[in-house]
């Protein structure tokens, strides 16, 4: 049934985003040629030509147990232009990332920055910036149950201009699997590595770099684009790298050790050591500075390797090797290449008629260009994909809730109306409650956390806000829950053999619907709140249990000490549980006592012994209601909070 259902739902996606996308404004730009010339500037248009330049960047790592900062970074300055390809080279150490982070304002959190950022006369505004560039990281995110099409497609519907038609979009995702070989694999699920069959190391970074130039940003950052890959697939993705550069595009990228046939192809290289910039210029340029500085490169070596071993700290001769690197950057320093440089920066830092912002508003400020409802109907498609690509989970949790439902049913079945059997039912209905909260709080516990570097990948990347995650993420898995709560109900309800009423065992399965819910939400501020899954699990006994404690099970409703009164107004299982008994014992008077010194005459003593007043009922459904709304607000609040960039420049 699920795998029908998988196949129908990508059989008609198509149709779905054609009709999503099928209108055109007014200035939407003519359709593709049907010729086979390139177009891809025709389907996201021509780039503005983008100056980036930093001057005297600066970066620190406090310490707790230190009272002076760690210098990661020492007054770099540089430029690059458009039509430029820009290598970021250097040993391990030498702050190439970090540069690269300070320039894309990510992973910024714990560094106090210093220096100033400029791109056409403007300083950089991070939104704005995020709209007009793209950054392939080092570390691939993707969700493993999509195949490399469905990637690029979920990419494109939220990343390519709001122009641009699903046709249009579609082309476009073709020429990219052409240019970057994945055709062979573009039907292949991604997978996860080390945990499920995915495709090669090779393929997945190729896939990475697709997804960024989808857009024809005007700016684009790589880091390490080449890492994983053979010579031959390194060269492609540079090739693609400079072809895109030849377009006017702004190209910045960290590389190490390229080969000599790679490092050829860039047309400026920034070699950084200790954190300082030890050249900033054209890869002949810098064959001559090292000359001159008595560091000749040997013929039939690659320069590269050469430029790395001078600037490298080796073991046992750190000392010597910090010498010569301070010597080069000295050098650099009181360079005419070095003038050349800081005159390029300054130039650039000077106002223009050329701006980065977009005049339309909705496209300058704003970094995402796909409208609200286009971002959730996309997120929701991947969503959907994600639950019902995993069958074999559909199909354990739902044994598992036919295994346990018809156990309570078995072990509780023919309960008699007298005090055991009061007993036995208060016990029985508690247990639904139990049952509801643990197993569908600890299937959501993941379900945030897990992804939560990729959700703030492509929520810097402009591709959607977080209200549109978090409400797709809550959409598509709440069929589930509540199929599976309201099956629980069903079996034990009628094997027990509770209140025979057809209205009464609707409210009990609606408050067990609810109280499933409520364990959901509850999960989602946990998966929220954690740093990672294992810290997740580790808060859900101890955030839990309290609330188990002021269910009114364990604690009698009048025992309840008054400075812990709080908790349980917070705890679900206090008003599920007077819900469940009040739907239970109202209007019951057929109860017989066996001689026990616990004796109850009717239905109305039982809730008068629990401290439960009839009149609650109603009461209690809305306040499961007020908690499943309340522990989400909290949960999309704390999802939020992550999402909040630092201002650590200075």
């Amino acid at each position: 049934m699920v795998k029908e259902l998988s196949a129908e739902l990508l059989k008609t996606q198509g149709k779905f985003y054609a009709d999503l996308w099928k209108e055109k404004p007014r200035d939407a730009p003519p359709t593709m040629p049907a010729n086979g010339s390139d177009t891809s500037l025709d389907l996201v248009g021509e780039p503005d030509p983008l100056t980036y330049s930093w001057r005297n960047v600066s970066v620190y790592y406090s310490r707790s147990t230190k009272a002076i900062d760690v210098p990661i970074l020492k007054g770099v300055t540089g430029i690059c232009r458009p039509g430029e390809l820009l290598a970021i080279m250097g040993a391990s150490g030498a702050g190439k990332t970090t540069l690269l982070n300070v320039l894309t304002h990510r992973n910024n959190d714990k560094l106090r920055i210093v220096g100033d950022l400029f791109v056409n006369g403007h300083r950089v505004d991070p939104d704005s910036l995020t709209s007009r560039s793209a950054y392939v990281q080092q570390d691939d995110l993707f969700i493993g149950t999509l195949t490399v099409r469905e990637q690029l497609i979920f990419q494109a519907l939220l990343r390519m201009d709001r122009h641009v038609t699903y046709d249009e979009r579609i082309k476009r995702v073709n020429q990219v699997i052409m240019e970057l070989g994945l055709v062979k694999c573009e039907n292949t699920l991604i997978g996860v590595p080390g945990k499920a069959k995915s495709i090669s190391g090779g393929e997945m970074k190729r896939l990475s770099f697709a997804c960024e130039i989808l857009t024809n940003p005007s700016l684009m950052f790589c880091d390490e684009p080449t890492s994983g890959l053979d010579s031959f697939m390194a060269q492609n993705v540079v090739a693609v790298m400079k072809n895109m550069a030849e377009r006017g595009k702004t190209i910045i990228s960290t590389i190490h050790q390229p080969s000599s046939e790679v490092f050829a192809m860039f047309d400026r290289v920034l070699l950084m050591a200790e954190g300082r910039v030890a050249f900033l210029g054209e890869v002949e340029a810098a064959l001559k500075f090292f000359g001159s500085i008595d560091l000749h490169c040997p013929k039939q070596y690659n320069p590269s390797d050469h430029f790395i071993d001078q600037l490298s700290v080796q073991p046992g001769k750190e000392l010597k090797c910090r010498q010569k690197i301070d010597m080069i950057c000295d050098a650099f320093r009181s360079s005419c290449f070095n003038e050349d440089i800081k005159g390029g920066v300054l130039a650039n830092e000077q106002p223009s008629g050329v701006t980065y912002q977009k005049e339309n508003e909705d496209d300058g400020r704003c970094p995402y260009k796909a409208s609200w409802c286009k971002q959730f109907r996309a997120v929701c498609w991947r969503s959907w994909l994600e639950v019902v690509r995993e069958p074999f989970l559909i199909r354990v949790r739902f044994l598992q809730i036919m295994a346990i439902a018809i156990m309570v049913g078995v072990l509780y079945r023919g309960q008699n109306m007298d005090e055991v059997g009061v007993f036995n039912i208060n016990g029985a209905l508690f247990l639904l409650l139990t049952n509801m909260t643990f197993q569908n709080c600890s299937a959501v516990i993941n379900t945030f956390c897990s992804q939560k570097h990729l959700f703030l990948r492509e929520h810097y990347n402009g591709m959607y806000r977080p209200d549109v995650y978090f409400l797709a993420k809550n959409l598509v898995e709440m069929p589930f829950f509540v199929t599976y709560s309201f099956l629980y109900a069903t079996i034990m309800y009628f094997m027990i053999g509770l209140n025979p009423s057809l209205d009464r065992f609707l409210t009990c399965a609606l408050v067990s619907v609810l109280v499933a819910l409520t364990a959901v939400s509850f999960g989602y501020l946990l998966s929220c709140m954690a740093s990672s899954v294992n810290m997740a699990l580790t808060l859900l006994a101890p955030m839990t249990i309290p609330m188990m404690l002021f269910g009114g099970f364990f604690l009698n409703e009048k025992s309840t000490p008054v400075y812990m009164i709080w908790v349980k107004y917070l705890s679900w299982f206090n008003y599920g549980n007077e819900a469940l008994m009040i739907n239970q014992w109202q209007g019951v008077s057929n109860l017989t006592c066996t001689g026990v010194k616990t004796c109850f005459a009717d239905g109305e003593s039982i809730l008068a012994h629990l401290g439960y007043s009839q009149d609650d009922l109603w009461w209690d459904v809305a306040c499961l209601g007020v908690l499943i709304v309340v522990y989400r607000v909290v949960a999309f609040l704390l999802l939020l909070l992550r999402t909040h960039r630092g201002k650590t420049r200075s």
